[in-house]
């Protein structure tokens, strides 16, 4: 099988809702990947997978599917708190790792990720799925047409109604909560931008200068989580997310020079965005895009071709150590 040709196959290591809605179907649309193999901890669950895909091999357990060398790289859907040792493990057996967000529960761990990863010669990559949106390039385009002026503030919110009492959300020692589930959205949105601002996009670079929060807790997580960010070059930034409230997910970009409004920011639909420019009023049509599958396609091309994958782990680090601080400034 020569390069051109050949395809990357996929294990995963458990049947979350993700995977198998959203993750599993994108690696079977994708031109460039195979799923091969799916692992988990209970028979029961591969029986009703199998009776969904046809699976070419399942395995009760996760460190079987790793053992095997037919995998070349594996899809991480795991509760937060097992993203660490499992991507350690996946990285000594050589196997090449998409791990779900956020990518570790702090910053230190994802240093650990990151260096285990680079030893072993292996690609990781979080799995921020927005990044591969055409919403997400239409917005940085138009940041980069300077058609906003200079950038002043920015407000972001990922929110919806948890109606699930047994999540693993609301667990926290899996590492459930608001901010790591759906606040960790906005947060790299706003570095996202703030990268772009600064001339450096995809850098991971751009850090808030100071950060405030104030969130509310229930049986250990929070519910519901708002923060402050401020920029040295000027920008302030909010970030608003939660579980115990209406779905809201929206983010506005405000310049100097005008106001660009992004609903269904993380989304692949085409609801339109709206820019305001002056006493102008302007929808910008959105082509609706396939999320999962760019991504997953990305990242297989990235480890057929030996590159680095095009969301970087910079930004992931980046994230992490804002969300640590934020964590910190919450008293949490």
């Amino acid at each position: 099988m020569t390069p051109s040709n050949r395809k990357i196959r996929w294990g995963v290591l458990g049947y979350a809702r993700i995977a198998r809605e959203s993750v599993i179907p994108a690696i079977l649309r994708s031109n460039n990947s195979e799923f091969t193999a799916l692992a988990s901890r209970a028979e029961a669950t591969l029986t009703e997978a199998r009776a969904r895909y046809a699976i070419p091999k399942t395995y009760v357990g996760y460190e079987a599917l790793l053992r095997d060398p037919e995998i070349d790289a594996v899809y991480l859907p795991l509760p937060n708190a097992h993203h660490l040792p499992w991507t350690l493990r996946a990285a000594e057996h050589g196997k090449h790792i998409l791990c779900e967000k956020p990518l570790g529960l702090t910053a230190a761990e994802c240093r650990e990720m990151i260096a285990a990863c680079a030893a072993r010669g292996v690609t990781l990559m979080e799995a921020f799925m927005y990044r591969y949106t055409h919403r997400t390039r239409q917005v940085r385009e138009i940041i980069r047409s300077g058609v906003l002026g200079e950038i002043r503030f920015i407000n972001a919110s990922f929110r919806f109604l948890l109606n699930r009492p047994g999540s693993i959300k609301l667990q926290p020692g899996l590492g459930g909560g608001a901010l790591y589930d759906v606040g960790c959205y906005p947060v790299n949105f706003i570095g996202c931008i703030a990268d772009e601002i600064a001339g450096q996009p995809g850098s991971g670079v751009a850090l808030p200068s100071s950060v405030s929060a104030q969130c509310v807790r229930h049986e250990g997580v929070d519910v519901i989580f708002s923060a402050l960010l401020k920029y040295s070059s000027g920008l302030v930034a909010s970030v608003h997310c939660g579980f115990n409230a209406h779905k809201r997910v929206q983010a506005e970009i405000v310049g100097t020079h005008g106001v660009l409004e992004i609903p269904e920011t993380y989304f692949d639909d085409t609801t339109p965005l709206v820019l305001t420019h002056g006493e102008q009023r302007t929808e910008i049509a959105v082509p609706a895009s396939d999320r999962y599958c760019r991504e997953v396609e990305d990242f297989a091309d990235a480890v057929l071709h030996a590159r680095t994958p095009h969301f970087s782990l910079a930004e992931s680090l980046r994230n992490a150590e804002v969300l640590d601080r934020l964590f910190a400034a919450s008293g949490g």
